[in-house]
């Protein structure tokens, strides 16, 4: 039995400075006050900037003496001028810390500025590739505070921020140890009024997180012990909030599933991110429907290499019938549940692109964490098989 909300308020200090509770989105400007923050530029998306929580947030951090800016150019799927465009706003403000105030593309967002605040390298040059992070000034890199209002990405626990490279229409992740925020608010209070769908879309998007990180090969049984209490966390709310928006217990109970995938795949993802993160840069598609979309169709592919995990995993969930085709049945029931599309052609993608797909999934730094090393052109297959809708079943 999940507990009620107001039993959930608990501090945390894993893997960073954790504040979850209802309601503590007030604490917010002691957080500031905590990292010695005066001016902090508050980063979110156009949507949230015009909703009341945003409103009231800068309003309370004004009204404790913080001189507190908004910054809202920020695209779905965010872009590298995104960037560059707040980092311009913080500058313009004398600002010394960043609130990261939204759903995964906020928190990225926030993030990269917050890197690339007293940089003088351009942002490609900390993608995350051999050591490239080490060529930033770490003593410049501006203190952040995340505060997440969708379940999905876990981004306010990660140390990297994956943004559009918009020129070659591919999605880079940029990454720094201290990208890292110093606090998170987790407040459920603040995901209580998201659409149905997007719940749904963001709560696979942590459900992936959990199982691609607990597939992914390697020794690392911290992540493989989080990424499963993750997942039954998910099994057991995602549908209640789903349901009911206002479960502030169910919703409470995602976004701590959501910072707990987040923290798992500092073991790994895989195929499923491989291509979301080809498909999101090619057509702007929401990243949490594409791995919930893609979801199986990765699972079938890896079924060879994974199938004694899976069924461990089954068992943990207590489902109904164990083994891989009893959680590939799970799968598809969560999905059918949550209103999620069985292929990608629901969602107007067709293979005309299929080869392009297959090169640079394969190419994605993702695609190292796969259980196996698919080649382009099995990616090019399983994008195939995703676009038609086609499991083998």
């Amino acid at each position: 039995m999940t507990n009620h909300s107001a039993d959930l308020n608990a501090d945390w200090h894993y893997p960073t400075s954790i504040r979850n509770g209802a309601g503590r989105i007030k604490e917010l400007p002691d957080a500031c006050k905590n990292l010695n923050i005066q001016a902090p530029l508050l980063v979110t998306d156009p949507g949230l900037a015009a909703l009341p929580m945003i409103k009231q947030a800068v309003k309370h951090c004004q009204a404790s003496g913080l001189r507190c800016n908004l910054f809202c150019d920020i695209q779905g799927n965010p872009t590298g001028q995104n960037v560059v465009d707040g980092v311009t706003a913080y500058k313009a403000g004398n600002h010394d810390g960043v609130i990261a105030f939204g759903g995964g593309s906020s928190l990225d967002t926030g993030k990269a500025i917050a890197l690339m605040a007293g940089q003088k390298r351009p942002l490609w040059d900390f993608e995350d590739i051999g050591d490239n992070w080490t060529r930033a000034d770490p003593t410049a890199i501006a203190p952040t505070i995340a505060i997440p209002t969708t379940a999905g990405t876990g981004s306010e626990v990660g140390r990297a921020a994956v943004i559009t490279d918009e020129a070659n229409l591919v999605k880079r992740i940029i990454f720094h140890p201290k990208m890292l925020p110093s606090i998170v608010i987790l407040d459920a209070e603040l995901t209580v009024d998201l659409p149905p769908h997007i719940t749904a879309a963001t709560g696979m998007d942590a459900l992936s997180h959990c199982l691609e990180a607990y597939c992914a090969p390697g020794y690392h049984p911290m992540a493989d012990g989080i990424a499963l209490e993750g997942m039954r966390l998910v099994k057991e709310n995602l549908p209640r909030g789903y349901a009911n928006g206002q479960d502030r217990d169910a919703r409470s109970q995602m976004l701590v599933a959501s910072s707990m995938g987040a923290t798992a795949f500092q073991k790994g993802l895989g195929g499923m991110h491989a291509i979301a993160h080809t498909l999101g840069a090619l057509y702007g598609a929401h990243h949490g429907l594409l791995n919930a979309i893609l979801m199986p169709y990765v699972l079938q592919a890896n079924q060879a290499a994974i199938q004694p995990r899976i069924e461990r995993l089954s068992r943990y969930l207590d489902l109904p019938t164990r083994g891989f085709d009893g959680f590939m049945d799970w799968v598809l029931e969560m999905r059918n549940t949550l209103g999620i599309p069985h292929s990608l052609a629901d969602i107007a993608i067709d293979e005309r692109q299929a080869v392009r797909v297959g090169q640079m999934a394969a190419a994605d730094p993702s695609a190292g964490g796969n259980p196996i090393a698919f080649s382009a052109e099995r990616y090019s297959e399983i994008f195939r098989d995703a676009v038609k809708g086609e499991l083998n079943q």
